[in-house]
C-alpha cells in the first residue's frame, strides 16, 4: 500500500454475510465511521485487498478470519482561505454544526466563486476541526442548498459525524421541509395535471411528483426531468395557502424525499407551477394586478429570487443517537412577500 495511506485492518468474523460489501460494513472498526456506500466506493477504487491482492467486486466472497486492508489516502490539503464572515449558528457541537444560510451565499467555492461561501466562513468559525471526507474545497460538507435558497444544512465537523450524516442521506430518513412560493396553484381536480406523466395526489392533498433528474441536453447549468436516465427524484408538495381570485400564487410546503440538485425548482416547473422569481426555471410569470391586493403583482415581480425556503431540518446525531429537529423563520424578503399578499 502507499505509504502515506492510512490503513485500517479488518478481521471478518464468523458466520459473515455472503459478499464483500456486507461483510465489511458489519467488522469494520466503528471508530473507522465507514459508512457501507462509502466502502463500496473504496471497492470500486481499489482501496481494499486481502494477501495483498486487491478485491474490486462487492460480491467478493469473504471468510471467517480474513484480514481485510483497507487504504485510506489521508485528506487532501485545504488551500480554501478562511473567512470572517458572519454566521447564523442554529446548533452547534463537538460532532457537527447546523447553519441557518442566507439567500445569496454560496455554499463551497468553485472556480467563479472562491471566496465568500459558507465553507470560508466556517473554516474561520471552526478552524481546523471540519470532517475532511469532503475534499480540499468542501470540508465537512454533507449537503447543500442553491446559493439562492436560504434555510436550514448541517455541517460535519469530525468523519465519525460525516459518514453517519451521509448515510442517513443516501437512505432518504432526514426530514427536510421546504416552504415555496409558486406561481397558481396545483389543484387535484384540474385536468391538466393528470395528463403530466410523474404524477399523483395522494391523500390530504399531497401532490408526489416521481421522475429522474439529470443534467439538461442542451443547457449544462440546468436540470431537467426525464424517465428513461438521470437520479431518482421524489417530491412531495401541499398547499398552505392561496393568494388572489382568481388564485395567482401560492404558499407550498415542499418534503424532500430524495434531495437531487434544483429538485423541487425542477418538479415544481415540470408541473407547471414554476416557483415565483426562479429566473432558470421560468418561475417569472406575470399576474393579474387586479386578482391580488394592491402592490401585490409588483411586489411578486420584483422579488429577486426563487421563493424557497429550507425551514425545517431533522435528522439522528450521529454520536448521541438523539433525534434532532431545527425550525427556521422565513427569511426577511420572504415574510415581506407574505405580507403584501396577505393585505
Amino acid at each position: 500500500m502507499d505509504g502515506d495511506s492510512l490503513d485500517i485492518e479488518v478481521i471478518i468474523g464468523a458466520n459473515p454475510p455472503d459478499r464483500l460489501d456486507k461483510a465489511l460494513a458489519r467488522d469494520v472498526p466503528e471508530e473507522a465511521s465507514l459508512s457501507r456506500s462509502r466502502l463500496v466506493k473504496l471497492i470500486g477504487e481499489g482501496a481494499v485487498s486481502r494477501a495483498g491482492v486487491v478485491l474490486s467486486d462487492t460480491k467478493a466472497k469473504v471468510a471467517e478470519g480474513d484480514v481485510i486492508v483497507i487504504a485510506l489516502e489521508p485528506a487532501e490539503a485545504l488551500e480554501t482561505l478562511a473567512e470572517d464572515i458572519a454566521l447564523s449558528v442554529v446548533y452547534e457541537d463537538a460532532e457537527l454544526i447546523v447553519i441557518d444560510k442566507p439567500a445569496g451565499m454560496v455554499v463551497h467555492p468553485a472556480p467563479g466563486t472562491p471566496r465568500g461561501t459558507l465553507v470560508n466562513a466556517l473554516l474561520h468559525h471552526c478552524g481546523d476541526t471540519l470532517s475532511g471526507i469532503g475534499g480540499a474545497r468542501r470540508p465537512g460538507i454533507v449537503h447543500r442548498i442553491d446559493k439562492e435558497t436560504s434555510g436550514l444544512l448541517v455541517v460535519a465537523k469530525t468523519d465519525r459525524a460525516h459518514h453517519g450524516l451521509a448515510a442517513q442521506f443516501e437512505a432518504h430518513t432526514v426530514d427536510r421541509l421546504y416552504r415555496a412560493l409558486v406561481n397558481g396553484v396545483p389543484d387535484a381536480g384540474d385536468p391538466r395535471l393528470k395528463g403530466i406523466k410523474g404524477i399523483n395526489f395522494e391523500p390530504g392533498g399531497v401532490l408526489k411528483i416521481t421522475t429522474r433528474l439529470d443534467r439538461h441536453r442542451h443547457d449544462r447549468q440546468k436540470q431537467a426531468v426525464y424517465f428513461d436516465r438521470g437520479r431518482h427524484a421524489v417530491t412531495r408538495a401541499k398547499v398552505i395557502e392561496s393568494f388572489g381570485e382568481p388564485v395567482q400564487v401560492s404558499l407550498m410546503e415542499c418534503r424532500l424525499e430524495t434531495g437531487r440538485t434544483h429538485q423541487i425548482r425542477v418538479h415544481m416547473a415540470h408541473v407547471g407551477h414554476g416557483l415565483v422569481g426562479d429566473p432558470v426555471y421560468g418561475g417569472r410569470r406575470k399576474v393579474s394586478p387586479n386578482a391580488l391586493p394592491a402592490g401585490g403583482a409588483e411586489a411578486v415581480a420584483a422579488f429577486p429570487r426563487q421563493a424557497l425556503h429550507a425551514a425545517t431540518l431533522g435528522f439522528i446525531h450521529p454520536a448521541s443517537k438523539e433525534r434532532l429537529t431545527f425550525q427556521s423563520p422565513l427569511p426577511q424578503d420572504f415574510q415581506a412577500l407574505l405580507d403584501v399578499l396577505t393585505r
